[in-house]
């Protein structure tokens, strides 16, 4: 490879680089810490949703596989204490202690749980959509998904009453950042796990902001191998991770995002752990609570000029 082609290489290993820029988050806060709660449950594959298969994804039935042509009821009841029992768990959790949460949800999942969607905008929760049904798009064609995604805005409008500006497709494809780009109404998109400050990348339609998630501050880690055995290893990886950014933020202030999922955060044994960090963060001075619709704000008010530098997606 010439050196010609490195300089066409077409991502972003650089970055911040040494000189990450100082946030100034609200409040002189050293830390800005985002809490999301994944609504999937009856989003997820089904054939009774018109799917070839049963889902097999995140949930507590080891070793699952999809089922061509067939439901698979344990996990299907999986998924469905997520959105009986789980999700009023931390909302109920949340919602005690006035800490603000950004939903990702799944447009069809919050059309059939419209009780679930009523707390959510009690509680002031930022409801962003995580695509129109929670199915991995590495093989779907672009225009499907493109269709998709106009879809997802359609039902999230008619199950919410208001239009999505944060967007994140989890299980996304090399084209669905081109997708959120060229439809334009996103404040913010988080299919990212790139970095921990939000960031600019240019499009057809000017810039667009990047919000970066989580895969390791993450109640997944419960399910997977090498991942989180119990309680007290889930707390224990959350105060280590905020820790050393609360630290950090003394020079260099930083976002930890933790995400959480309705079936497996919303299982006892892992809420407790998820109130002991609550009750942590609480405890400690200078830190942002926020949705990431304020982050994405805050990085427009405060960032913009940042974005003359970012990178064009084509």
């Amino acid at each position: 490879m010439s050196p010609a082609d490195f300089s066409k290489y077409p991502r972003d290993l650089a970055g911040y680089g040494r000189d990450p820029p100082d946030p100034r988050w609200p409040g002189g806060a050293r830390i800005a810490v985002q809490f999301v709660v994944n609504y999937e449950e009856g989003g997820e594959r089904n054939i009774l949703h018109g799917d070839a298969t049963s889902e097999a994804f995140l949930s507590d039935v080891l070793g699952a596989t999809p089922w061509p042509g067939a439901r698979h009821m344990n996990v299907e009841s999986m998924y469905e204490y997520g959105s009986r029992a789980g999700f009023w768990r931390l909302w109920r959790l949340f919602t005690k202690r006035d800490v603000p949460v950004t939903v990702f949800g799944v447009a069809s999942a919050l059309a059939r749980s419209p009780e679930a969607v009523t707390a959510m905008r009690e509680a002031r929760w930022e409801i962003a959509s995580h695509g129109l049904k929670w199915i991995d798009y590495k093989d779907v064609p672009e225009e499907e998904e493109r269709a998709h995604l106009a879809e997802a805005i359609r039902v999230h409008m008619q199950a919410t009453g208001e239009r999505p500006l944060g967007w994140y497709t989890g299980r996304t494809s090399v084209n669905t950042l081109k997708a959120v780009l060229d439809e334009g109404g996103f404040l913010y998109s988080s299919d990212s796990y790139a970095d921990d400050l939000p960031y600019w990348v240019n499009g057809p339609n000017g810039p667009h902001l990047i919000v970066p998630y989580t895969l390791d501050a993450n109640d997944m880690r419960f399910i997977n191998a090498q991942g989180f055995g119990n309680g007290d290893e889930f707390f224990a990886y959350l105060k280590d991770a905020f820790d050393l950014l609360y630290a950090e933020g003394e020079r260099a202030p930083k976002m930890m995002s933790i995400g959480l999922h309705c079936r497996l955060a919303g299982r006892p044994g892992r809420a407790a752990a998820l109130t002991r960090f609550l009750d942590y963060v609480a405890a400690r001075e200078r830190v942002w609570l926020a949705t990431r619709l304020d982050i994405a704000r805050h990085w427009h008010r405060e960032h913009r000029s940042l974005a003359a530098a970012a990178p064009m997606i084509r």
